[in-house]
């Protein structure tokens, strides 16, 4: 199982509140190559939630790279300081395992999903904000894709910067996440391909929905 882990490299979108979980939990199970991208400072408010990160005006690249070596000596890590779009996406994808979606807009979810789709490799999506979060798997020709689930209605839905957000919260979505990729590059267990998981931080309730294929959907819909 060590062998196998060590093997296997992901890719983190995102650095903030839910890759912070995310890339420290996976440096510490022992994957052996994260490939991580975020384009943005740390900033006084996000060290409240984005535990990975404690130097202010740090690029947040260079502060992940430098948590998850001391977490994980071994691991390799590739770090990317670039905003996300189709292009770059398309030249880093090769030789990715899992893609671990932690980003905070709809644009940039899209077009990772669409990447994902494209190249045929598993997305885990995660999002919180206020009391809320969820968790999404998408493996590509075995489930609906992230655009079967939301549509361009959904781009004006406000970020955590502007509606404020529960810092534990980020905590526990990301942690999932983590939990999710392990499985995936194991092999073991049972994903959330095909469901959404949600929790309500506020009632401390969880519940689990079935995400049905979108058959019209623009970007996995054999139909388009």
């Amino acid at each position: 199982m060590k062998d196998q882990i060590t093997a296997k490299t992901v890719l983190i979108l995102g650095l903030g509140g839910l890759g912070s979980p995310v890339a420290m939990y996976l440096a510490a199970a022992g994957v052996g190559h994260l490939v991580l991208v975020d384009f943005d400072q740390v900033d006084l408010s996000n060290l409240q939630r984005q535990i990975i990160h404690s130097k202010v005006g740090e690029y947040k690249v260079n502060s992940a790279r430098n948590t998850v070596q001391k977490i994980n000596p071994n691991i390799k890590v590739t770090i990317y300081n670039k905003h996300v779009d189709e292009i770059f996406l398309q030249t880093i994808i090769n030789n990715i395992d899992v893609v671990v979606d932690c980003s905070d807009n709809f644009t940039t979810r899209f077009v990772i999903n669409s990447i994902c789709v494209r190249n045929n490799i598993p997305l885990v999506s995660g999002a919180a904000l206020r009391w809320s979060g969820q968790v999404a798997v998408f493996l590509p020709k075995n489930s609906p894709c992230y655009r079967c689930l939301y549509d361009d209605a959904e781009e004006q839905v406000e970020t955590c910067s502007e509606a404020g957000i529960l810092a534990p919260l980020v905590g526990i979505v990301g942690s999932i996440q983590a939990i999710e990729v392990i499985k995936i590059l194991l092999n073991m267990g049972k994903t959330l391909c095909g469901k959404l998981l949600l929790f309500d931080a506020y009632q401390n309730h969880w519940r689990s929905i079935k995400l049905p294929k979108d058959l019209d959907c623009p970007v996995c819909s054999s139909n388009r």
